[in-house]
């Protein structure tokens, strides 16, 4: 049998990628005796106190491992701001200890986004390793598909789009487990839409896509009911967040008028949809939502919005929500109805 590697001071484990370092922690973790195991938050203990569990070694003499985990900070329910973290002075205490390690000690520190330039990092490198796993947010269809293939099911590149805006493209975690019940099911049949669509309830906050989904289906109610969700689960004021849904449904709305235009050209779906750079499945999607308005009705929806931007920048007296509201109503309309 061969010898395992010989373990070294320290290990920065960080990245997007939670997955990957999840499984690089419990691979760490599984070179030790439970009992020669401490966990520690650095939103509980200082970089002294982490220093400190280093130097105090083993009763027994045996290897042990420090874990400190949430270094940078932990992110909030919403995955996108992270709070609390190690100070400087933590930082330093940290990469003083590094200089000079305790012998049968293993220093794991673990973050969110630690980079490769960070004091940390530096100090981890020069006498441990860097164990950096992230995923890039254009990858990220790719990225499903390749964690399915290695469940053993192949998942069509619709499917995996779909499941991103189910579980939200940040949630890599989410991902992750609905992945593995997914391939559980499928037992090695393929996946498509409509599987997905079958086993996996949206979770993540509303997106974008619910907002222009219920646009184009002209249901009005709904469409205020997501909006009004989205105004209090927002982290910013109404006021800040309404330009900021009426930037995206813009957006949405031009889109849909390139591919209007090329619909009347006698350009297929998918065909368009690479045309404008868009992913098949988003591009798809937007094609159909355009050829359920004329294109009168998308030309008066450009103006609706003009006129909408002009009142978030000071052109009105009412309140951004309700402007909002006021052309959300009009571009969804039933023909004649305005």
């Amino acid at each position: 049998m061969s010898e395992k590697p010989t373990l070294k001071s320290a290990y920065l484990i960080s990245g997007s990628d939670r997955p990957k370092v999840e499984h690089a922690v419990q691979r760490l973790r599984a070179r030790f005796l439970d009992e020669a195991v401490e966990i520690v938050s650095a939103l509980e203990v200082t970089g002294a106190d982490v220093v400190t569990l280093c130097n105090s070694g083993s009763l027994f003499g045996d290897s042990r491992l420090v874990l400190v985990t949430d270094v940078d900070g932990r992110k909030k329910e919403d995955n996108r701001f992270p709070t609390g973290g190690w100070k400087a002075a933590d930082i330093e205490a940290c990469v003083a200890y590094l200089a000079a390690p305790a012998p049968h000690t293993v220093l794991a520190v673990v973050g969110l986004e630690i980079k490769k330039d960070a004091a940390i990092a530096k100090a981890c490198v020069k006498v441990g390793d860097l164990l950096i796993f992230d995923a890039a947010r254009r990858g990220r269809v790719a990225w499903v598909a390749e964690r399915f293939r290695r469940a053993g099911v192949k998942a069509e590149p619709d499917a995996c789009a779909l499941l991103i805006q189910y579980i939200g493209e940040e949630d890599l975690h989410g991902l992750a487990n609905e992945i593995t019940k997914i391939a559980t099911w499928a037992q090695g049949e393929p996946i498509g839409v409509a599987e997905v669509e079958q086993l996996v309830a949206p979770i993540a906050d509303v997106a974008p896509f619910a907002l222009t989904d219920a646009w184009a289906e002209r249901r009005q109610g709904r469409l205020l009911d997501l909006c009004e969700t989205m105004f209090e689960r927002s982290d910013k004021s109404r006021r800040d967040t309404a330009p900021r849904l009426a930037a995206t449904l813009n957006g949405h709305l031009n889109r849909m008028r390139q591919l209007k235009r090329l619909a009347d050209d006698g350009v297929a779906a998918r065909d368009a949809a690479l045309a404008l750079k868009m992913h098949p499945f988003a591009g798809e999607k937007a094609y159909r939502h355009a050829e359920g308005f004329s294109g009168e009705e998308l030309a008066s929806a450009t103006v609706r919005f003009a006129e909408l931007d002009l009142a978030l920048k000071g052109g009105s007296r009412l309140a951004a929500d309700v402007e909002l509201q006021r052309a959300l109503i009009a571009v969804s309309a039933e023909p004649g109805q305005t």
